[in-house]
């Protein structure tokens, strides 16, 4: 009697078929993702202008990066934005969904959330839009301002060289908060009720259920907001552009904006590509101790 089991009998078959689902997604992640990255890192060791032939000169376009106070400033507002654009969300809605999650229950709790995620649904360039308009000198925020008698407050805030990146940070958070309030306040409804129960119980106060149980039980979920919010803020380019396009001088300019300009407005694929390519270092560094965070917990 044969005893020999057919190829693709019991796990193997589901196994083949597992990959045969999955070989279309990798064949596009390797077509769009892992291919056009590939092509930016040769293309940062080449000065090419798009259409001549190229030339190779090595390091010499990160060097030019490291060595333009401008394209290196870039980096160092994109660090600026991850202020506003992470850590101030992050934080705010950690507060936010732990006195929800506290107090609003029932359809008052769905609406709230439903009201704080609303930004998260509108486009990033109709945000920036809107909120162009908003902060503009004779725009609603300013005449709020002058409403309450804070007339010398008022200026035209992403014209101005030194309230220009915080009015866009401030789009950040308006965005953002949302998307941290309802991924954190959903993880909370999954916390076991008898620990703040028992907590309370004890006489502790808000403050220290949530320093001693809210924010150790929700690593995982802030590290993944944290991860989100992070590479938002570092791959900034909608908000900035169509807000300020990195004005005024280069008070708000990005790396997304500065590669945008060297690539298509002035052919320097080279440097545009270096700078590319190290905005993507600067981002695997930022976000591997979070991953790692998320790991350990």
């Amino acid at each position: 009697m044969n005893s020999r089991r057919p190829p693709f009998a019991g796990g193997r078959w589901e196994h083949v078929v597992g990959w045969l689902f999955v070989i279309p997604a990798l064949v596009m992640y390797g077509a769009f993702v892992l291919l056009p990255l590939l092509m930016s890192v040769q293309y940062s060791f080449v000065r090419w202008n798009g259409f001549g032939p190229m030339t190779w000169v090595g390091l010499d376009n990160y060097i030019r990066v490291l060595e333009d106070p401008d394209l290196l400033g870039t980096i160092f507002n994109s660090l600026r934005l991850v202020v506003f654009f992470s850590f101030i969300p992050v934080s705010l809605g950690l507060v936010i969904a732990s006195i929800m999650h506290r107090t609003a229950t029932g359809r008052y709790g769905a609406l709230a959330r439903t009201v704080l995620f609303l930004p998260q649904v509108i486009p990033l360039v109709a945000a920036g839009i809107i909120w162009g308009r908003l902060l503009s000198l004779p725009g609603l925020v300013n005449e709020i301002l002058r409403a309450i008698g804070l007339d010398d407050v008022t200026r035209a805030w992403l014209g101005d060289f030194d309230w220009a990146l915080p009015a866009v940070g401030f789009i950040g958070v308006w965005v953002l908060l949302g998307f941290c309030t309802v991924l954190l306040s959903t993880a909370m409804t999954k916390l076991d009720p008898s620990l703040f129960e028992s907590a309370r119980i004890d006489g502790a106060s808000w403050f220290t259920e949530f320093i001693r149980i809210t924010v150790p039980l929700l690593r995982n979920e802030i590290g993944v907001c944290l991860t989100v919010t992070v590479i938002a803020a570092l791959a900034a380019f909608d908000i900035v552009y169509v807000s300020t396009a990195g004005g005024p001088g280069n008070s708000t300019a990005v790396p997304g904006i500065q590669i945008y300009i060297l690539a298509f407005t002035e052919q320097r694929i080279g440097p545009a590509s270096a700078l590319a390519v190290m905005l993507t270092a600067l981002v695997l560094i930022v976000i591997l101790p979070f991953q790692r965070l998320n790991r350990e917990a």
